[in-house]
């Protein structure tokens, strides 16, 4: 979601939606914002980069997950 849909969405919460991510979501994040600049390094086009870093993304978070999930296991 952007930033404007998160603030939409949370009015009551002062700060912004960073503040309220969990550390998997900051990495991905972060993630995220390097790939995107690569990519337009590389001259992707802006729909093009949303839909890999949409893709990647979801395998992020998965990967992340799953590695929370065993730390907990243990």
């Amino acid at each position: 979601m952007t930033a404007k849909q998160w603030r939409d969405k949370n009015n009551d919460l002062k700060g912004n939606i960073r503040d309220y991510a969990s550390i998997n979501e900051l990495i991905c994040l972060s993630n995220m914002e390097n790939i995107n600049a690569v990519l337009i390094n590389d001259s992707i086009p802006q729909k093009e980069r949303l839909i890999k870093l949409n893709g990647i993304a979801i395998q992020q978070m998965s990967i992340l997950g799953e590695a929370e999930n065993k730390k907990f296991l243990k």
